[in-house]
């Protein structure tokens, strides 16, 4: 039974070559409900929850931007891997035959049909301190998206404001993760800043649709 309820959960992650649909989360999102999936299952010791965010972040195909880094070098911060969140899921597995194969399953598995994924910056802070990016620009009537995440276990904090300096978005939860969506009225620039409320520093990834 257990196993058949594994099987069940894994195909609740989004296939590689799933056909695109309108409610399909967006690729920042995507990136997002993987690592707060991931988290959950490394704190409940369960296989199968890394494993199907694993799964979901296979998915995706995340490029370095080409807006210039703050504070940190290429290579270093980058988003939690597929491959990092399958090895995490093996060894909690332990000997559990069955489990280790759904996850070699999702290690061969094909990526035919992959959406491009979220453009990503890298950075590092230090506790206490924050990161101010340039202006971006985001396009009027349409749903704007912006994620960062540490690899730490440190606690980030998102704050985007427009043109005027006013917030129009932010996210102070106490979490190594956080996102903000909102959908601006009129083109615009819009300043994001990244802020590491500790207890540690930590290099991380801001990501943008």
């Amino acid at each position: 039974m257990r196993h058949f309820l594994a099987v069940c959960l894994i195909g609740l992650a989004l296939p590689a070559s799933a056909p695109a649909l309108a409610d399909v989360p967006s690729p920042v999102k995507v990136a997002e409900l993987s690592a707060r999936l991931y988290a959950a299952g490394m704190q409940a010791g369960d296989p199968l929850l890394v494993l199907a965010a694993a799964k979901l972040r296979k998915g995706l195909a995340p490029v370095a931007g080409d807006r210039e880094a703050v504070g940190g070098t290429a290579g270093q911060g980058a988003p939690l891997s597929w491959e990092e969140m399958l090895a995490s899921a093996a060894a909690l597995a332990g000997d559990d035959q069955v489990v280790l194969g759904l996850i070699e399953d999702a290690r061969v598995e094909t990526t035919k049909g992959v959406a491009a994924g979220p453009v990503y910056n890298i950075g590092s802070l230090g506790n206490g301190k924050g990161d101010t990016y340039p202006p971006i620009e985001f396009r009027g009537g349409e749903y704007a998206e912006v994620y960062v995440e540490a690899k730490a276990a440190t606690n980030l904090n998102l704050g985007v404001y427009d043109d005027q300096g006013r917030l129009v978005c932010s996210d102070t939860d106490i979490s190594h993760i956080a996102y903000c969506g909102w959908t601006p009225a009129n083109a615009g620039s819009f300043t994001l800043k990244v802020d590491n409320k500790g207890p540690v520093g930590a290099e991380y990834a801001l990501m943008t649709n």
